[in-house]
């Protein structure tokens, strides 16, 4: 007897695939990340990234106003500091004429209606490349979340729409959405970076902003005393569940297609929007195989953020986006 449903009458043709479709992806789906820097008329490649650029002000203007076009809607600022600027404590995060702050202002009076979200971590500004303020060999917990919640609130004076920090630290959400309300900077939301694991896949990134920590024999190597351990799921649950409770809007999973459990895991439990970072290791691996004919560029790239957003991601945070944005279109 032949079946009574034969499921690949809904898989004869493309038509009939995209209207039985369940996952969609769209420009709203994506957070945009920009690496910007000092100078005029930077447009500058990332040797590990390619075709993905460090951009000075002037640079960052044009290329807003192109994601607008585009229908992309949000982006994630990170700022690539002069050595000269970094100390351990970060001072020069505060500076309200400071690259970031300049770079929140040069979005905002570009595009207002873009979101503008921004990096909120010590790393870029630590001439150690941590994360946290040092303190005898220790990344210290407690004054890196107060430093931070001093950034944010610099952050959201120069217009941020949305701060995400994205150190680790115990607690620092609370301190940051405390130190927001104190200012009465009450609609400026958090993204969490809940779940972001002490992972391989982030070189290409610390290439781009110089802020891999440094080779000491004083301080961790690493930034695995913050960062969680990959090998461990529940614990993804317990400080997704805790940033809620201290006031994040939005939560993250970081990175993503090596962490696709996890993302269903927090998708099922978080009452509020899931993030996910599409990281930089997972542009490149794509980039360099699809340059040596190995893979399918397009085919790979669209799989798998398709798999990041069917495991549950509301938005996703990706350098492929414009890529994306117009292949769809």
């Amino acid at each position: 007897m032949y079946p009574l449903r034969r499921n690949r009458r809904l898989r004869a043709n493309e038509s009939i695939r995209s209207l039985v479709r369940e996952t969609i992806i769209a420009p709203n789906d994506f957070i945009v990340p920009l690496f910007v820097v000092e100078g005029t008329n930077v447009r500058e490649e990332i040797q590990s990234m390619q075709n993905y650029f460090r951009l000075s002000l002037d640079n960052l203007e044009k290329e807003v106003k192109e994601l607008w076009s585009l229908g992309l809607k949000s982006v994630l600022l990170f700022v690539k500091v002069p050595d000269i600027l970094k100390d351990n404590k970060g001072k020069e995060a505060l500076n309200p004429n400071g690259l970031m702050q300049r770079a929140i202002k040069t979005v905002k009076n570009t595009c207002p209606d873009m979101i503008v979200m921004t990096d909120v971590a010590l790393d870029p500004y630590s001439m150690y490349g941590h994360d946290g303020i040092v303190e005898n060999g220790q990344i210290v917990n407690d004054p890196t979340a107060l430093f931070l919640a001093e950034m944010s609130v610099s952050h959201a004076k120069a217009g941020a729409d949305v701060v995400a920090p994205s150190d680790m630290m115990d607690g620092r959400i609370l301190t940051i959405r405390e130190a927001l309300e104190d200012e009465g900077l009450i609609n400026t939301s958090i993204l969490a970076y809940s779940a972001k694991y002490a992972s391989a896949h982030y070189g290409p990134f610390r290439d781009a902003l110089d802020s891999a920590p440094v080779d000491s024999l004083n301080i961790p190597k690493d930034k695995k005393t913050y960062q969680m351990d990959y090998h461990n799921r529940l614990e993804a649950i317990r400080e997704t569940r805790m940033d809620i409770e201290e006031g994040a809007d939005i939560v993250m999973v970081k990175p993503g297609i090596s962490y696709l459990d996890i993302v269903r895991e927090v998708k099922n439990m978080s009452e509020v929007p899931v993030a996910v970072y599409q990281v930089s290791g997972e542009y490149s691996m794509i980039k360099a195989a699809a340059e040596r004919g190995w893979i399918d560029h397009d085919a790979v790239m669209m799989e798998q953020t398709t798999a990041i957003k069917r495991a549950g991601a509301d938005m996703i945070a990706s350098y492929f986006a414009k890529d994306i944005v117009k292949l769809i279109s």
